[in-house]
């Protein structure tokens, strides 16, 4: 992947914001218009009128629209992770930690070469080490650099041979992610270099990193690391204790 097809998530995301929030406007007033024209039995054009006396009332009261942009954001979000749950939760061979059926998932978006993703790691470690029903599945998004998707590939490979998490420890430990810090972590877990290499050559994963980066775009990722738990998603290092309360209001519905 290289720099001019890498996604830009910020810049989709913010066209996305200024839709939703013209949407918003447009949504609040005929919802408004079209429920009392109904309740009164008013006309079409009765209802034309109150959805008027609402823009106006918008118009002047403009606060109202962040907390309407958010409600209609949250519930289409949440129409949006439905539709992708099992796409989303469904890991790539043993690309995951923790309980193999557990009552919640955690689904990470990441990339090798992120520091806030490597900043995360103990943040889920703890949780998985807690948390006896909690699974965690582990995306690639390679969207920084073209070592984050050779890194990526051997990641899966790695997923493929079942050794997935040490290997993935072991890139984090190793630093700056390089076509030799690759290589290395590889190494660690009994994947040759040649198998290693001949990931990297592959275009066998290329498939499962499209899908990863087009479930991200759906779910306005803005970045790494993105997680989606229960019908949240939570974008950056959001921390320890964020992910667990995220964990229990998941578990609570």
């Amino acid at each position: 992947m290289t720099d001019s097809n890498r996604p830009d998530f910020r810049a989709a995301l913010s066209n996305r914001t200024m839709q939703m929030t013209l949407g918003a406007f447009a949504f609040i007033a005929a919802a408004a218009g079209t429920a009392f024209a109904m309740q009164s039995g008013g006309s079409v054009t009765d209802k034309a009128a109150i959805e008027q006396i609402v823009r106006d009332y918008i118009l002047e009261h403009p606060e109202i629209i962040p907390q309407a942009i958010e409600k209609l954001q949250s519930k289409r979000m949440e129409s949006t992770i439905e539709a992708s749950r099992s796409a989303l939760e469904t890991p790539y061979a043993g690309a995951w930690e923790g309980a193999a059926r557990g009552d919640v998932t955690i689904v990470e978006f990441f990339d090798y070469a992120c520091g806030y993703c490597r900043a995360s790691l103990p943040d889920l470690a703890k949780l998985v080490s807690q948390d006896r029903n909690l699974k965690v599945v582990y995306r690639e998004l390679p969207i920084l650099s073209d070592e984050s998707s050779d890194a990526a590939k051997v990641s899966l490979l790695a997923a493929e041979r079942g050794h997935y998490m040490p290997f993935h420890r072991a890139l984090y430990d190793a630093g700056r992610v390089t076509r030799e810090t690759i290589l290395a972590s590889a190494a660690k877990v009994g994947i040759g270099k040649a198998d290693a290499e001949a990931a990297i050559a592959s275009k066998k994963y290329d498939t499962e990193i499209a899908s990863n980066i087009a479930l991200a775009q759906k779910l306005q990722a803005s970045g790494t690391p993105t997680f989606v738990i229960g019908n949240q998603v939570l974008n950056g290092a959001v921390g320890h204790e964020a992910l667990k309360a995220a964990v229990n209001a998941a578990r609570g519905k």
